[in-house]
């Protein structure tokens, strides 16, 4: 595994415990494959982040990156969701930090990312 980026339902799995995904990222940690949290993900599946404990931990571990939804990013983006007709800037920008850390994808949205950027290995969760 060279590495894996989470959408948002990869965060809410891991929020609830969910088997698949924490097998995903325990597989990860086994290898030191580094895991890339989009911060616009967290930003929507981080409610209160003092009753969600496991993911508030996860996303403070070492191996764990949070990438900003910087300026260079936002173009990338837009670009991409111009030349796919789609208009979702979080799927979007997971895709854009999957292709530049050239992770896999852990997504509940397999066809939304995948209409982005269908070169990616997707794992659904």
């Amino acid at each position: 595994m060279a590495g894996i980026t989470l959408d948002a339902g990869a965060l809410i799995g891991l929020d609830r415990n969910d088997r698949r995904i924490v097998a995903l990222l325990a597989r990860a940690a086994e290898l030191g494959a580094p895991v890339v949290i989009p911060a616009s993900v967290l930003a929507q599946a981080i409610r209160q982040p003092e009753r969600q404990a496991r993911l508030s931990r996860f996303v403070r571990q070492p191996g764990t990156s949070v990438v900003p939804l910087d300026r260079v990013d936002s173009v990338r983006v837009g670009r991409l969701l111009a030349s796919t007709g789609t208009s979702d800037v979080v799927d979007a920008h997971v895709v854009v930090c999957a292709q530049r850390a050239r992770t896999s994808v852990a997504t509940s949205d397999v066809g939304d990312i995948a209409s982005l950027d269908s070169t990616l290995t997707l794992v659904e969760v």
